[in-house]
């Protein structure tokens, strides 16, 4: 049995302090190891929150029972005693900086599960931390300090997750302080004036750049190398959010809109001039009506069931008027669609010209004939929109309402614009194009509420004939509310009009309608959730953009920026990666294979992209509360995922 002098360094006595020699013997358990420094330094407090760290190996020993010889420690190796947590600064996406207690031993997962339990922040899996970009160093007469809220006191109570007080999470109501703290982070704050100077990105690669920053959720914060007080950014990596309920996400709504409104305002999402002006006018009544009116509501138990046995007694109440009649034919009966529209196929060196023609929606294929008389016959061509991309070209002012499909084909995309002559007809088609790229038809429940969502939308964006914008006093700073080209094309004085012509359709929305209708409206954008990376794909000698979101996988020409194919999650068989050359490949069906590498990013952050919206895909509503960590470890940590 061998035996040695191991040498520790205890963090709590100064970087100066000499290290202890422990006498221990290869059979001693870590455990142990961690008892005779403890008697070594005659220190009495509380040490169970300390671990060791194995400075070399940037390894954790955290199974106390585990030997000295099954870890593989000799007399070489250097340890060090450190609390498990410690301070970290975190940034959130309103722009607030918090200083609270995060764990440095565990996988950042379980970090972010612990940061977003003491923040009353559900569904943790949707967000993950990422570093900041590094900023030149300013003068000091001009460097802004930031200024920074601590919650390193905060302790998370033992009851249950949502227990509130006041409206607000027990923990936080402990002080006027902590309380302060809670209602800035559950309201929208006003954009400062300095977005103008804030970098943004103005190519695929500088977006790409952004996604390289995410760290590792397998690894600990320790092993890449955060230290205690750095800074980090919290922000949601998954855009698929589930189960979102105003009444326990106050936190968690607002945040989600800061992202979103960031995103506009730094044009990492890109909008019509149209789409602008509402997400401003959206912007400017939420600022208006988060100073008026109260979100934190007091929360009762009692109320709560009431709320609850209302709601089943509303469906029974339903149900019962419902004749069944009636209840056979919804369920049987498909909507139908079939209409006139015009039809445009780009090709080079030709001008723009629509053809106008029948069409027929059908499952998920288009098919257009020469005339409704024509509709028995064989059509002039039918097209699958499975997979394909829908775009939006809309214009309610300029009565301008296309659609724009590219439909996957074997020498890449083929695009296809459709235009429609009035905004039901759009509402309809555009509906039906968009279930039909998830590979839905018709008849799918959803199909309604769609119409209805893209109807909605539009009305937002008409203009109220004589209701002239000028009759309001309010005074809005444009600069905080639309990004900064548009304050390169216009003045602020002709901004302000349209902005307040455009918050008549939404001035009398509550608060929680207002911060939903601006994500549903982010949701609907075009790139909306794409996250880039430049890769190099298996046989090709020239560096492209993968676009990884919730559904899909998009090939991108990288000088373009033209779609060049789509692959979605649902016809994928397998994926893996091979960590000796760093190569992702992905089979699909139909004997379809696709290998690359990643150049501005690392292949594990991809591959956890990839995994970690398969894993969110697998979340029911009868599971919202219980996590599948194990799961989430298997699609993500770099085994071979399925």
């Amino acid at each position: 049995m061998a035996a040695w002098d191991l040498s520790v360094t205890v963090e709590e006595l100064g970087p100066e302090a000499t290290p202890f020699k422990v006498s221990v013997t290869s059979d001693l358990h870590i455990g142990g190891v961690v008892l005779r420094i403890v008697e070594k330094t005659q220190i009495k407090k509380d040490w169970s929150d300390h671990a060791l760290w194995w400075e070399q190996k940037q390894q954790w020993l955290l199974q106390l029972s585990w030997t000295l010889e099954k870890y593989e420690i000799h007399a070489d190796a250097r340890l060090r005693l450190t609390p498990q947590h410690k301070p970290l600064r975190l940034g959130l996406p309103n722009g607030t900086t918090l200083r609270l207690q995060a764990c440095f031993s565990h996988p950042v997962f379980q970090t972010v599960i612990g940061v977003c339990r003491l923040l009353n922040m559900r569904h943790p899996e949707e967000l993950s931390l990422l570093r900041p970009v590094e900023e030149k160093k300013k003068k000091k007469d001009t460097e802004e300090e930031v200024v920074v809220y601590d919650l390193t006191s905060l302790r998370i109570s033992s009851g249950p997750a949502h227990t509130l007080s006041n409206g607000m999470p027990v923990h936080f109501a402990d002080s006027p302080q902590t309380e302060a703290v809670y209602k800035m982070l559950s309201v929208s704050l006003p954009a400062p004036e300095t977005i103008t100077k804030t970098p943004r990105p103005t190519s695929l690669v500088d977006k790409a750049q952004v996604h390289s920053r995410w760290l590792d959720s397998s690894r600990s914060l320790l092993q890449q190398g955060v230290q205690e007080h750095d800074r980090l950014l919290l922000r949601f990596k998954y855009y698929c959010f589930h189960d979102l309920h105003p009444k326990y996400d106050a936190v968690r709504l607002t945040q989600m809109y800061e992202q979103a409104r960031w995103a506009i305002l730094l044009e990492d999402v890109g909008c019509t001039e149209e789409e602008m002006m509402l997400f401003a006018a959206l912007q400017h009544h939420i600022g208006k009506v988060s100073l008026s009116e109260p979100r934190l509501m007091k929360s009762c138990p009692a109320m709560d069931d009431l709320d609850s046995a209302l709601q089943c007694l509303e469906v029974k109440m339903d149900a019962e008027e419902c004749s069944a009649e009636d209840m056979l034919e919804t369920m049987t009966v498909a909507p139908e669609l079939h209409d006139y529209l015009n039809i445009f196929r780009p090709k080079r060196l030709t001008l723009k010209g629509y053809k106008q023609f029948w069409f027929t929606f059908n499952n998920t294929s288009i098919s257009y004939y020469k005339s409704k008389e024509e509709s028995l016959k064989e059509p002039i061509q039918q097209m699958n929109l499975k997979g394909c991309e829908v775009v939006p070209d809309v214009s309610v002012a300029g009565q301008k309402f296309c659609i724009r499909l590219l439909i996957p084909g074997a020498q890449g995309m083929n695009e296809v614009y459709l235009r429609c002559e009035n905004e039901l007809q759009y509402s309809r088609w555009m509906a039906a194009c968009r279930l039909a790229s998830k590979g839905k038809s018709l008849a799918d429940s959803s199909f309604s509420n769609e119409v209805q969502n893209i109807q909605s939308f539009l009305d937002m964006q008409r203009t109220t004939p004589g209701v002239k914008a000028a009759q309001t006093d309010d005074i809005i700073n444009t600069h905080g509310l639309v990004s900064p080209r548009y304050h390169k094309k216009y003045k602020s004085k002709q901004l302000t009009p349209r902005i307040l012509e455009a918050y008549q359709n939404v001035a009398q929305l509550p608060l929680t309608d207002a911060l939903l209708r601006f994500l549903q409206i982010w949701q609907a954008l075009p790139e909306f959730g794409v996250c880039y990376f430049v890769v190099r794909f298996k046989g090709c000698r020239k560096d492209e953009v993968l676009g990884v979101t919730n559904n899909r996988l998009i090939r991108i020409d990288l000088g373009t920026g033209d779609v060049v194919k789509t692959w979605r999650y649902n016809i994928m068989k397998q994926w893996n990666v091979n960590w000796d050359i760093q190569q992702v490949a992905i089979e699909f069906n139909g004997n379809v294979n696709i290998a690359f590498s990643c150049v501005t990013a690392t292949c594990k952050i991809v591959h956890e992209y990839i995994g970690g919206y398969i894993f969110m895909a697998t979340r029911t509503r009868e599971q919202t509360e219980v996590l599948n960590q194990e799961l989430f470890y298997k699609l993500t940590g770099g085994h071979e995922a399925l």
